[in-house]
């Protein structure tokens, strides 16, 4: 195959994470997540957990009003928005790998040989995979279904206002609930080797 990089962004409790993990096995690719963190922690010579503290941020109302918009302050935000963006770019360079998250979708839009997918599910689902999945109380999922998918709309806002919504401009979009982590995986797998598919092969 040509060299390619997948970007999956995902709903909270989607298992879109789970799928990535199965994907990149499938394909023998890297896989990229936390990485994205770390690497900015160690470029910007902060701790890991100063910068996930700051990201988790990004979406709260706390933050907002700390930072607002105008008043020039949200720069540590923005800058870290810089660095995992050129961490993200490197990633997407160095060969052939799947990048879960942090607008990596919007990042590499352009780049050539890019597919990006968005792992969805409907609510019910969601919370049942949070109860039976993680291990969570009910009124725990719920809120943490509302706090995590809220915070990931506006950090989209954000970083990619021209995306009106998490399904603008997705390759592909599967209902995890609906295939399965199996399903979504041999889906993916399959749409992979076609869209990449060496001529020379």
């Amino acid at each position: 195959m040509k060299q390619f990089v997948i970007t999956i962004n995902r709903q909270f409790a989607s298992l879109g994470r789970t799928i990535a993990v199965g994907l990149a096995e499938k394909l023998g690719v890297p896989f990229y997540d936390r990485d994205v963190v770390e690497q900015t922690a160690k470029s910007m010579g902060l701790p890991i957990s100063y910068i996930s503290e700051k990201e988790e941020a990004s979406g709260s109302v706390y933050f907002r009003r700390q930072y607002p918009l105008g008043m020039g302050v949200p720069s540590l935000l923005d800058e870290i928005y810089a660095v995992q963006q050129n961490i993200i770019l490197d990633f997407a360079k160095k060969g052939s790998c799947i990048i879960v998250g942090r607008n990596a979708e919007h990042i590499l839009r352009d780049a050539p040989n890019h597919m990006s997918v968005f792992v969805y599910a409907p609510y019910a689902a969601r919370l049942a995979n949070c109860t039976e999945e993680l291990g969570l109380d009910e009124e725990e999922a719920k809120h943490l279904i509302h706090t995590v998918d809220r915070a990931r709309e506006l950090y989209r806002r954000r970083y990619a206002p021209e995306e009106k919504s998490d399904f603008d401009g997705r390759d592909i979009m599967l209902d995890s609930s609906r295939v399965g982590v199996d399903g979504a995986i041999t889906i993916l797998e399959a749409a992979t080797r076609h869209m990449f598919a060496d001529e020379n092969e």
